[in-house]
């Protein structure tokens, strides 16, 4: 069991890493902000394998949490980037559809 959880941790580490790279390197705005939503939900993941691990299940609570902020903080930078304004909605806004 032990072994199994370490190769999870592991593959999970493994994958943030190449997420970060891809943040670093990527091409164009969306291969990074991609790449940064990769790199959160990997992190709700090790946060939801220490509560495992450690039998402390009120961390799912703070995974949880974590995985709401990444998401609104995604949008959120998806809308900055398609409008160059958080404030003003309008034609063409990234809420419309």
């Amino acid at each position: 069991m032990t072994a199994v959880l370490v190769l999870t941790a592991l593959a999970i580490f493994v994958t943030m890493a190449l997420a970060l790279t891809r943040a670093l390197k990527g091409p164009t705005i969306y291969d990074r902000i991609v790449a940064v939503n990769v790199f959160g939900t990997k992190t709700v993941l090790v946060v939801a394998l220490i509560a495992g691990m450690t039998g402390h299940y009120d961390l799912l609570d703070v995974a949880v949490v974590y995985a709401l902020i990444n998401f609104i903080a995604i949008v959120a930078v998806l809308k900055l980037a398609k409008m160059r304004d958080l404030a003003g909605a309008g034609d063409g806004d990234i809420t419309d559809g």
